[in-house]
């Protein structure tokens, strides 16, 4: 049954006093204290918007820039700090754009600049192809290298003019700094080359200063031999070797090589001749026409309408 004065309901009821709460009776208790504080703080705040200091400025006002000037201080540096940044990147992306169209604008300068000096040097080849040509004594047709046959051991091209130009085989082939080699095939807008640096191709040729005649052909490594030189002949090193005409397919004195080493064979020197023509820089060629040619060639043309 309920028993009121029985201990066990008494040590419950002193755990329900100790467990209450704190706070209200902490205040309760200093009421007087807090009262007095909060009167203290109205005071001084009545007196500070009353009291003015210098310049008269009032006291409140002097104590809220005081405790709000660092704060503010920092505001305002951290907004420096982030306008300055803000406006480096801003200035660095600025920067990036300009170099970009700075360097498309350099490599398309470049680029103009390499197409102007191809087309420069392309009117200088030409310009002296046409002289060479208005020096010369027989008719001949300027030709452009178009290609050159496939092969490791290739020594023919091929060139844009054929037999609707009045070209036919075995005529000779050259440019300005000298022989190239001969027509080996012929057909309607296009022609075949044999060069001379091919060892089946054959060049009436002189040595320039002893004027020993041979028959030049090709060798290894693009290089020419002359054959048929007796042995008791002289031969120089860097003597020049120029057409004989007697094969009948080169005009006699156009220059071929220059000799780089000569000894004795057997029966026969071996004489190794370096071409006067580079011939992996062909461009523009010019063909030798036959007499005759050049009517036939006329001859070939369409006739203009009147």
């Amino acid at each position: 049954m309920f028993d009121p004065n029985s201990p066990e309901l008494a040590r419950q009821v002193q755990t329900l006093d100790h467990d209450g709460p704190a706070v209200p009776a902490f205040l309760g208790r200093h009421r007087s204290f807090f009262t007095l504080v909060a009167v203290v703080v109205a005071q001084v705040l009545v007196l500070s918007l009353q009291i003015t200091r210098n310049n008269h400025v009032r006291l409140i006002r002097f104590w809220t820039v005081e405790a709000f000037d660092p704060l503010q201080r920092s505001l305002g540096g951290i907004m420096n700090v982030s306008f300055n940044a803000y406006r480096t990147y801003s200035h660095l992306w600025r920067a990036e754009q300009e170099n970009q169209e700075l360097h498309a604008q350099l490599v398309a300068a470049q680029a103009q600049i390499q197409r102007l000096g191809e087309q420069a040097g392309e009117a200088q080849r030409l310009r002296t192809v046409l002289d060479f040509k208005n020096q010369l004594e027989f008719q001949t047709v300027a030709a452009e290298v178009i290609a050159s046959s496939p092969g490791e051991n290739s020594n023919a091209i091929f060139i844009d003019k054929g037999s609707d130009s009045g070209l036919t085989t075995d005529l000779a082939v050259i440019t300005p700094e000298g022989v190239v080699g001969k027509i080996l095939a012929i057909f309607p807008h296009s022609a075949q080359v044999l060069l001379i640096s091919d060892p089946s191709s054959g060049v009436g040729v002189t040595l320039a200063q002893s004027r020993v005649q041979g028959i030049l052909k090709g060798g290894s490594n693009s290089f020419c031999d002359v054959h048929y030189i007796m042995n008791e002949q002289a031969v120089a090193r860097g003597e020049g070797v120029v057409t004989s005409g007697l094969d009948q397919i080169y005009p006699k004195g156009l220059p071929v090589g220059t000799v780089v080493s000569a000894g004795e064979g057997n029966i026969y020197k071996t004489i190794n001749v370096k071409p006067s023509v580079d011939m992996n820089r062909l461009e523009v060629v010019l063909v030798v026409l036959k007499p005759g040619s050049a009517d036939q060639q006329a001859l070939n043309r369409p006739l203009r309408p009147q």
